[in-house]
């Protein structure tokens, strides 16, 4: 199980213990249908300490019923439920008996939002018939029933697709935890993200752009990104990045060369970029697109 996920301790009390992973990696994204009867699965701080990959994980509980224990919260999931939990702090999953469920796993920068926001909704019952869940739990077990078909050009698409879902959900469920009173202070924060995407493209766009766009000054532009744990720059340095490595594992782009990828996204210089990129994924750009 460690092989597909990460690092994690098993424990079981039946002797006769049975399990199976169906898998496929696409991209930046792991997906793995999980068959067991009753056990235990511990993500320990030992366990986090060894390794530095951080992501998250999304379960869908197929059949049976489990429980996720994260950050002091416990979610007791049904069959159509979600739930999200962070591979880099400690968490317990939990089935009495046999079960079903599909886990999406993908790194802490895929999705275009505050890690720390994220936090919020870790081990937090998201039904899969209200909201936006009716339509994000059936595509989900869509790629559970066809787990075999996804691979190629198509499967990279899908499997963006069903990122960019899920940072639709979770945006959404942020906006109704913050409730009335942070609704101005989060839907100015949303409309700037949405600015900055549409934007990314550009090389010239600067804070005082951003702020002018929203008639805030830049001074509590850049308080809101702080209060977020990030800067400004750091965002959308971090959302170029993430859209050309994107694109440098689309096969529809392999016929475009890594400076054109690099200056869609706002990468004038060709060194710069192939710098801030081995930095932040420990490859070059190259490599990324041969992977």
């Amino acid at each position: 199980m460690s092989e597909s996920f990460v690092p994690l301790e098993v424990r079981s009390d039946s002797e006769n213990f049975r399990g199976r992973l169906r898998s496929q990696v696409l991209d930046e994204l792991s997906i793995v249908e999980v068959t067991a009867s009753g056990h235990q699965v511990l993500r320990t701080p030992s366990l986090i300490a060894a390794s530095d990959r951080r992501y998250f994980k999304l379960n869908l509980q197929l059949s049976g019923h489990g429980m996720l224990i994260q950050d002091n919260r416990e979610a007791t999931l049904r069959p159509g439920d979600l739930a999200v939990y962070d591979t880099h702090r400690p968490y317990t999953l939990a089935y009495d008996g046999g079960f079903r469920t599909l886990v999406l796993m993908f790194p802490h920068d895929a999705l275009g939002l505050p890690v720390d926001s994220i936090g919020q909704l870790t081990a937090v019952r998201m039904a899969g018939d209200l909201g936006l869940g009716r339509m994000i739990s059936p595509f989900m077990v869509q790629l559970a029933e066809n787990l075999d078909l996804l691979s190629g050009t198509c499967g990279h698409r899908l499997a963006h697709n069903a990122v960019d879902l899920i940072a639709t959900m979770f945006d959404s469920e942020l906006g109704t935890r913050r409730g009335p009173a942070a609704g101005t202070h989060g839907d100015i924060l949303k409309s700037i993200r949405r600015y900055i995407e549409t934007n990314l493209g550009d090389p010239g766009m600067s804070p005082a752009d951003i702020a002018g766009a929203h008639f805030i000054s830049t001074r509590h532009l850049h308080h809101l990104f702080q209060e977020t744990g990030t800067t400004v720059a750091n965002w959308i340095r971090t959302r170029r990045l993430e859209r050309c490595r994107r694109d440098l594992s689309d096969p529809l782009l392999a016929g475009r060369s890594v400076s054109a990828i690099a200056a869609r996204w706002g990468f004038i210089e060709a060194a710069h970029f192939s710098r801030i990129f081995r930095g932040a994924f420990g490859e070059p750009p190259s490599a990324c697109r041969r992977n």
